[in-house]
């Protein structure tokens, strides 16, 4: 191979991996120093270059652990320009959509429905696609009451065909096309919606969203409201209103990682002391449950943790950035051998439980505490660091100690480095890095971890574009494969 295919071959690995690392983290919101306008410009810059240059790669990007909002935006961009791939790429395309699709909260399907109705993409493989996922949906009433504008509007999209007389099928279509024409619904819910407009009653019966437009319209109070709906409401909904109903029936250990940190960190410091025993044993009992099988497999871990003040991200990413290194501090934990971990966080603080956004960034004096040897005078098998990368104090000090750590103290890479980053910037079109040697991988959930430092590899500059394709393609056939054995 020549020189010019060579750098062909590493220039386009750096654009996939600029658009993965966007595709993981950046969800078009506000960050800490950048605008919600900034972010969305640039990711639709991302979208369009990749799907345009590397369409086989956008589309593959559904199999990897990127947000919501991207894989939503990927699917979006797929249907728009069908026309532009091959009869092989299509069929690849329809499973992988078909299957992210699955994945996707409810919500979030039926708002890209609307806007591919809005952008007028209406061909039989959509349409198609949409009828699949609506069939398969596990109670299209539930649907019909909880997301009726959306039910709506796909059903007019793909010509649903809503049958007058008896059946499920024909309840939803005079549901949603000729209310008040059935004098009664046999289904639980479109009837106690049709109740709940004269009978409190029936409010209570409703799923949580619904329920409350319906509560103010029979002047209930918030606490009986509250009280009332409890048993249907989602876990989410619960954490939403703990503060009004005080004693908030959840199951914390059963909360997925990073989400239970978010909650913790929105308690005060006084509740977080107070409940330590519960909200530590629930951490580490989630961090154990997302370590799976690695679990002690990572030999002697070092982190260095971002509790500078930027970490308290943004208006609407609220502690987001924290979040993540708290979880990540308990996932690191329970990847480590045992009796193996050192956790340093930025602020110097030693009680994760009450770590706070606070100070400066001095990434670089906490790297060189992490790079000493550890118990038993052993230097680390992998130093993690989770930080937004804006190392001030002084600027650009981590860069050059693990420039030099790398090139003079540890050329034979003893000790894995990798930089995981929860913060995407905007003006740079990918996480911030940094240093040239270390990989850097963006990160949205903790427990994406593992997965994100197999992926943080590629970004080193020592393999190109066929292994990172053969990735690809390894993730393709993983995600392809566990939906079959699923459905």
């Amino acid at each position: 191979m020549n020189t010019s295919e060579t750098l062909a071959d590493l220039v386009a690995a750096e654009d996939v991996l600029l658009f993965v690392n966007a595709a993981i983290t950046a969800t078009g919101q506000r960050e800490f120093r950048s605008d919600a306008v900034g972010q969305q410009l640039s990711l639709d810059f991302l979208h369009a270059y990749v799907l345009v240059n590397y369409r086989r790669v956008y589309a593959s990007s559904l199999a990897l652990d990127i947000n919501d909002h991207n894989a939503a935006r990927i699917v979006l961009g797929l249907l728009e320009t069908a026309g532009e791939a091959s009869a092989e790429e299509r069929r690849t395309e329809g499973r992988l959509i078909a299957a992210r699709l699955a994945l996707l909260p409810p919500q979030r399907v039926y708002r890209l429905f609307g806007e591919v109705r809005r952008a007028g993409i209406n061909n039989r493989r959509t349409r198609a696609i949409m009828r699949d996922w609506l069939a398969a949906r596990p109670d299209l009433g539930h649907d019909a009451v909880k997301y009726r504008g959306g039910v709506k509007t796909a059903a007019r999209h793909i010509h649903l065909r809503c049958p007058e007389g008896a059946g499920p099928l024909a309840e939803v279509g005079a549901f949603l096309f000729r209310p008040g024409r059935l004098p009664r619904y046999e289904h639980r819910l479109l009837d106690a919606w049709r109740r709940a407009h004269y009978e409190q009653g029936a409010v209570a019966e409703l799923p949580f969203t619904v329920a409350g437009g319906f509560a103010a319209r029979h002047g209930m109070k918030r606490e009986v409201f509250l009280k009332r709906a409890a048993p249907r409401m989602t876990r989410l909904e619960r954490l939403r209103t703990h503060s009004v109903t005080q004693r908030p029936e959840i199951d914390l250990t059963a909360m997925p990682l990073t989400r239970l940190a978010l909650y913790v960190l929105s308690l005060p410091f006084e509740q977080r002391a107070a409940r330590r025993t519960e909200l530590t044993g629930a951490l580490r009992t989630a961090a154990r449950r997302a370590a799976g099988g690695h679990s002690g497999s990572w030999g002697r871990v070092h982190a260095v943790l971002d509790d500078s003040f930027s970490s308290s991200g943004s208006g609407q990413k609220l502690r987001r950035p924290l979040a993540v290194a708290l979880a990540g501090h308990h996932l690191l934990e329970a990847l480590a051998a045992p009796g193996t971990y050192r956790g340093l966080w930025i602020s110097g603080r030693g009680d994760a439980l009450l770590v706070r956004p606070w100070g400066p960034t001095p990434l670089g004096m906490r790297v060189l505490d992490a790079l000493e040897p550890g118990p038993g005078g052993a230097a680390p098998d992998r130093l993690v660091i989770v930080s937004d990368g804006w190392d001030n104090a002084p600027a650009g000090l981590a860069g050059e100690v693990l420039r030099v750590w790398r090139k003079r103290l540890d050329p034979g890479r003893r000790t894995a480095v990798v930089h995981v980053n929860p913060v995407y910037d905007a003006d740079g079109f990918d996480v911030r890095r940094l240093t040239a040697g270390v990989p850097t991988a963006g990160i949205r959930d903790a427990e994406d971890l593992p997965a994100l430092v197999e992926i943080a590899r590629f970004a080193e500059g020592r393999t190109g574009a066929a292994e990172l394709h053969a990735y690809l393609d390894r993730r393709v056939a993983l995600f392809l494969g566990e939906k079959e054995t699923v459905s």
